[in-house]
């Protein structure tokens, strides 16, 4: 197995453990309370008709029947540059992220004060609309050419973190089953990725402009992500230009939703961004 294939399933132990710390942090009473806030935070918007509704539509783009027909897009993607095993490796890591959060659901159901849109329910941890939309957005960074590996990153953050702020606005999930979801998602794509390794190296020959074989320079890989990021934080600093006392008071008044919504953003892209950045040689 080549060293950089261990790094991969290395990776993705690493992932496992923080799996596993998340899940025991659901327990403690303080995490819990956090987890109520951020919930309320976006749960709030969903009150408007008009929030409502966009927010069903963008978080039902995660449910079985739209979704398989957008993870057919990265392995079509992958198949039309002559990437088997990349597609083949797409289609594992689709299929074992979500079925690995549909069994997680039940075996690791805990009950919470807190009711969700439903009512109360003890198996929704990880969230499955998270593992749906990160996995694909890993996938697409997999798919497509090196060049456009930062550009993927970005818009594929950008669409799960779009996901997830509008389940958590329909009550559907807590936000600690978003980064449950998250990091299922990561584990399967390095442990995807660790298997292309290895199969290209069983071959003993490199394929030319593979998916793992050109490396982009730092800058042009990071400099997507950043606009991303950067975009994010300008639209703060207007809203908090435009109405300072307004902006100031609701976040005095909402720190944990504020607190929580931005961690999920980063996360998101930080993940997809780690995942660019893994493939560059």
């Amino acid at each position: 197995m080549p060293a950089r294939a261990r790094r991969a399933i290395s990776g993705a132990g690493a992932l496992v453990v923080l799996l596993v710390a998340v899940f025991g942090a659901i327990h403690l009473r303080i995490v819990e309370h956090a987890d109520v806030a951020i919930l309320q935070g976006f749960s709030g918007f969903g009150e408007r008709p008009r929030v409502n509704s966009i927010a069903h539509f963008i978080a039902n783009l995660c449910d079985p029947d739209p979704y398989v027909y957008l993870c057919a897009v990265p392995i079509a993607v992958a198949l039309l540059r002559r990437r088997l095993s990349v597609a083949l490796a797409i289609g594992a890591i689709l299929l074992g992220a979500n079925v690995t959060t549909e069994l997680l659901k039940p075996l690791l159901a805990i009950q919470r004060s807190y009711s969700l849109q439903h009512g109360p329910t003890t198996a929704s941890w990880p969230s499955g609309h998270a593992t749906a939309a990160m996995s694909l957005a890993l996938c697409c960074v997999l798919a497509v050419p090196a060049r456009l590996r930062p550009a993927a990153a970005a818009f594929g953050a950008a669409f799960a973190v779009a996901v997830c702020y509008a389940f958590l606005t329909l009550k559907w999930h807590y936000p600690t089953d978003v980064l449950g979801g998250f990091l299922v998602a990561s584990i399967w794509t390095l442990l995807g990725i660790a298997a292309i390794w290895t199969a290209d190296s069983h071959r003993s020959r490199r394929l030319p402009q593979t998916v793992l074989s050109t490396r982009p320079r730092i800058w042009e890989a990071l400099g997507p992500p950043s606009i991303a990021l950067l975009a994010a934080v300008a639209m703060a600093v207007v809203v908090a230009i435009a109405r300072p006392h307004e902006f100031v008071s609701y976040v005095r008044l909402h720190e944990a939703f504020v607190i929580g919504a931005a961690s999920i953003g980063a996360l998101a892209l930080a993940l997809a961004t780690g995942v660019m950045l893994a493939l560059r040689r």
